[in-house]
């Protein structure tokens, strides 16, 4: 069972706090400096939506899959002539269509966990990238992931209906380089004043930066920038989350 289905149902407010508006300008930044006439997008790993509601806000047309078809039936909720969403796997999805951008957002890379995944993933990229295409993903960042380890973490947001209190604890695979994230989700219903409690396991993988010219290289990309999401600071030991940019050559 794909890890975001029963998530899918609480993964907005858990979000809520997230700026999506900040991370889409950013992106909308990153594609005028590397492609200005950048108009289609496709977006592997769309979630629900979210980012590709305010691109298509933006002008932009753009197609968004994704794994968890609980995640695309929110996405099509908040969908305009813009966007359009479809059921598929990052690492195999195929389109008779070739694309300006490619774009994988909220660490979707850290969720290929093995070598082949991660081929996978680059090659989907390249399919679907139009020459001199750009390929904006992040990940977590093996540098930052190794020196400040995974921490407990406990978060609590609510609305009207629900209130959501989600614990993680994580462990650290050093052999594989993945990070296995165990939540603990307990869900309470106001309404019916009922409890319900979901857990999960996350394996996130943390790149380094060899890897991803490694890829780059195999699949045809020029790494063109590369430094700490949203704030664009250099890459360090401090930059748990990184943005790659690359070119499609």
């Amino acid at each position: 069972m794909n890890v975001f289905n029963d998530y899918s149902r609480y993964y907005d407010l858990l979000y809520q706090d997230k700026d999506y508006e900040a991370e889409t300008s950013y992106i909308i930044d990153l594609i005028n400096k590397y492609h200005k006439n950048t108009r289609d997008i496709l977006e592997l790993g769309c979630g629900t939506g979210k980012h590709a509601s305010i691109l298509a806000q933006n002008n932009f047309k753009i197609h968004g899959i994704d794994l968890s078809r609980q995640m695309l039936e929110i996405a099509n909720q908040k969908s305009n002539p813009n966007t359009s969403f479809a059921f598929g796997d990052v690492r195999s999805y195929r389109i008779n269509k070739k694309f300006d951008c490619v774009i994988s957002l909220f660490h979707v890379a850290s969720y290929q966990n093995t070598n082949e995944d991660l081929d996978n993933f680059f090659s989907t990229a390249n399919e679907h990238l139009k020459s001199n295409g750009i390929f904006i993903f992040d990940a977590w960042y093996g540098p930052a992931v190794l020196t400040q380890l995974p921490e407990s973490r406990s978060k609590t947001l609510e609305n009207n209906q629900l209130k959501i209190t989600r614990n993680a604890f994580s462990e650290v695979d050093f052999n594989e380089n993945i990070v296995k994230v165990n939540y603990e989700i307990d869900i309470f219903d106001k309404i019916n004043n009922l409890h319900h409690k979901l857990t999960e396991t996350h394996n996130m993988r943390y790149l380094f930066l060899n890897e991803v010219k490694m890829l780059a290289k195999k699949h045809h990309f020029d790494l063109i920038d590369y430094h700490q999401f949203l704030t664009q600071q250099h890459a360090s030991k401090e930059s748990w989350g990184v943005c790659f940019i690359l070119k499609k050559i």
